[in-house]
């Protein structure tokens, strides 16, 4: 037995499945900023934020991470400048 495809009519059908598992979990802030004036918007999301406290093993890591993409950037860059001759 072939599926058959959704008719024309089935639109709105269709439209009206909701998907909750695509959706984000909604959060109170989320109320207030959607009713945020523009520069009210701005100036709240531009406020700073304070840095998160990570383990020396995390940090590490991290410069670890930044190390290698230098490293492989490094070789990318000598490869592509060196296949040019």
């Amino acid at each position: 037995m072939k599926p058959t495809a959704p008719l024309i009519d089935d639109r709105q059908r269709i439209s009206a499945v909701s998907r909750p598992e695509l959706r984000l979990p909604e959060r109170p802030e989320d109320e207030v900023i959607m009713h945020l004036e523009r520069d009210q918007f701005v100036s709240e999301t531009s406020r700073p934020v304070s840095r998160a406290t990570l383990s020396r093993r995390t940090i590490a890591a991290l410069w670890a991470l930044r190390v290698f993409v230098v490293l492989v950037s490094l070789m990318v860059a000598y490869t592509f400048i060196d296949q040019l001759h």
